[in-house]
């Protein structure tokens, strides 16, 4: 076994142990789209802090999960629920979704690109999101 397939299933392990905070905090709803009554995981948003951090993770449906970690299978009207995930009181999840209308608009969705206008993020959130991944 290599060492990265052990220091990331220790992460992953560490992320696990956020569970009951991020039900707490997300009230069992994904807090991208919403959804509530589905099996929510914790997801990363990069760049990632040395040592996992609850503040840098986002309870997500495997649905939201399974395109956010694929963007070239992204299906943009799924992210109309953007419009609410970007004024979270949370800063991972308006980050992730500001990333997630970047990519929107790159692939010309003209909805996203009025979301993007008229969004309003603290210039640190925002500094964070346009770190690179």
């Amino acid at each position: 076994m290599s060492t990265g397939f052990k220091g990331k299933f220790h992460r992953q392990n560490m992320v696990s142990r956020f569970a009951k905070d991020l039900v707490r905090r997300s009230r069992s709803h994904c807090e991208l789209c919403g959804k509530n009554g589905v099996k929510l995981e914790a997801h990363e948003v990069p760049p990632l802090p040395e040592e996992p951090m609850v503040d840098a993770c986002v309870f997500i449906c495997e649905g939201c999960h399974r395109q956010v970690d694929h963007p070239k299978n992204i299906m943009p009207t799924y992210w109309r629920c953007l419009n609410n995930a970007l004024y979270s009181e949370v800063p991972a999840v308006q980050v992730l979704s500001f990333r997630l209308l970047k990519h929107l608009v790159a692939k010309g969705e003209h909805w996203a690109e009025e979301l993007m206008e008229h969004a309003y993020l603290d210039p640190e959130i925002e500094e964070w999101a346009n770190e690179a991944e």
